[in-house]
């Protein structure tokens, strides 16, 4: 059984000075495994006085490798290097720097990708900055209570975290967020990093402001729902385009001295649950006017000294007599008596204002 060859990885180590690259003697460089079960270190050579390096090893093809060098107490990492059996990767360059806190660092690009309303009723939204340090230092923190970067964050976002950690250069260790505002406290070394945050933004939102960032360059809006739009004038919509199958709708743009990008949404539409609440609460309201009319409307019983009304009456209270049957008491049969030539005398008088009306 032959033996699986190995591969080979070699590069330098320099620094960035005036414009240029110096070699760094004496650098260690440490070799790193990323797979799926197991990731570290793996084995760590030291840079010759030219400050050329090489690792020979027995590569995985399931993993992945990556190259890193401490140079005053930071740590620079190389892009992933591809080694395959039997071949050599020997173009790799680990560049280091000097530091300061004032090293200038603005955000190149940021794109805002925001999706349609969720289960959840929320708008989740993916804020992606690509920062850009253009000199030869690396930017650090002045000390350990202010950050080397930070940017404000839209007051409606809710739940800001660090993205999948795979597409972001920053650890969740080395973000933080205060109030509506992240903080990187990460050294920013020369070149360009990529910092991901996804939130979520209200359904009901109708106008999204995002705060700019400082020395931001490009903007780019990416919207699924195709009635919302970007207000802002710097903004101009280009094509549209599809991520995973969905269609987006893009905007480009540039945003100057503007304070905020603003994007406007259209009124949300009305969820089933919502309507199957409205009609039932518009059908208990008819019911309560039907009753209330109900209460209002005058009685189409006869009046009470109406002839029919008193003749009826009369009736009624004979039927009851009869009704009780055998002979009544003393004090019955006055009550009796009394009721029935009441409402006979007021017959008659009933009559009589009918006949001279008439």
């Amino acid at each position: 059984m032959q033996a699986a060859a190995p591969a080979r990885t070699a590069g330098r180590v320099v620094r960035l000075v005036s414009g240029d690259t110096i070699a760094v003697a004496q650098a260690a460089v440490v070799l790193h495994r990323v797979g799926r079960a197991v990731q570290g270190p793996i084995d760590t050579v030291r840079a010759n006085f030219q400050g050329r390096f090489a690792f020979r090893f027995l590569p995985d093809s399931t993993a992945a490798y990556l190259l890193s060098v401490r140079y005053q107490g930071i740590e620079y990492f190389s892009s992933p290097v591809t080694p395959a059996a039997g071949r050599a990767d020997t173009a790799i360059v680990l560049i280091v720097a000097d530091t300061s806190s004032a090293a200038p660092v603005r955000a190149h690009e940021r794109t805002l990708l925001i999706s349609r309303a969720d289960e959840s009723g929320t708008r989740p939204v993916v804020d992606w900055f690509v920062l850009q340090n253009s000199g030869e230092r690396t930017r650090i923190a002045p000390d350990s209570a202010r950050p080397s970067w930070g940017a404000p964050l839209p007051p409606d976002a809710q739940n800001v975290e660090l993205a999948d950690a795979k597409l972001s250069q920053f650890s969740p260790e080395a973000l933080e967020f205060r109030g509506d505002s992240v903080l990187i406290f990460a050294p920013l070394s020369p070149g360009r990093k990529e910092l991901v945050l996804q939130y979520h933004i209200p359904g009901t939102l109708r106008n999204f402001l995002v705060p700019s960032a400082s020395g931001t360059d490009s903007v780019f809006v990416l919207l699924e729902e195709s009635s919302a739009r970007v207000v802002s004038p710097s903004l101009l919509s280009t094509e549209s385009q599809r991520l995973d199958g969905r269609p987006f709708r893009r905007w480009a743009g540039i945003m100057g001295n503007e304070p905020s990008l603003e994007i406007r949404f259209a009124a949300p539409p009305l969820s089933s649950r919502t309507i199957l609440l409205l009609l039932v609460a518009l059908a208990g309201l008819g019911f309560a006017l039907l009753g209330l009319v109900a209460l209002r409307r005058p009685r189409l019983t006869a009046p009470a000294q109406s002839p029919r009304y008193l003749a009826d009456a009369i009736a009624r209270l004979d039927a009851a007599q009869l009704e009780r049957g055998g002979p009544s008491s003393p004090e019955q049969e006055a009550r009796y008596q009394t009721e029935r030539a009441r409402l006979k005398e007021a017959l008659v008088r009933t009559l009589a204002a009918v006949s001279r009306r008439s």
